[in-house]
């Protein structure tokens, strides 16, 4: 295992992307320069953020710091909490069966579909006239 200052590991979801850094010691979340309480104002994304580190018992052993950018709230809670983990298995590889048992490792693959031409949405079409 390499030596660092910090774990590193990227998350994503939907169109967000997350560049999370897992530093030792401490308990502190930061996102983007700001506490997580402050970017995160919704507790339920606040506790999916939280997630990986309940999982394996790791509350207080690092600080988080992230950058994430792209899509929405939701999106980038996802993004965060799926970089969370895969820093926790840079720190420790013991730790896969864990976090793979709560679906933590596993990148979510939906993603918006694209509006096609003819549509009003993805695929919602016009309404239909008989005469």
């Amino acid at each position: 295992m390499k030596e660092s200052s910090y774990y590193y590991g990227t998350g994503r979801r939907k169109s967000a992307v997350a560049r999370v850094r897992l530093y030792p010691g401490g308990d502190s979340v930061m996102v983007n320069g700001k506490a997580l309480n402050d970017y995160l104002p919704v507790p339920s994304l606040q506790a999916q953020v939280l997630r990986p580190l309940q999982v394996v018992g790791a509350v207080g052993r690092f600080n988080v710091v992230t950058k994430v950018e792209g899509g929405g709230i939701s999106g980038q809670a996802g993004a965060i909490a799926h970089g969370i983990a895969r820093a926790l298995l840079v720190a420790d590889a013991s730790l896969r069966a864990q976090l793979r048992s709560f679906g933590l490792l596993t990148r979510d693959p939906r993603v918006k579909e694209r509006k096609k031409y003819g549509l009003k949405r993805a695929r919602k079409a016009p309404q239909y006239t008989k005469r």
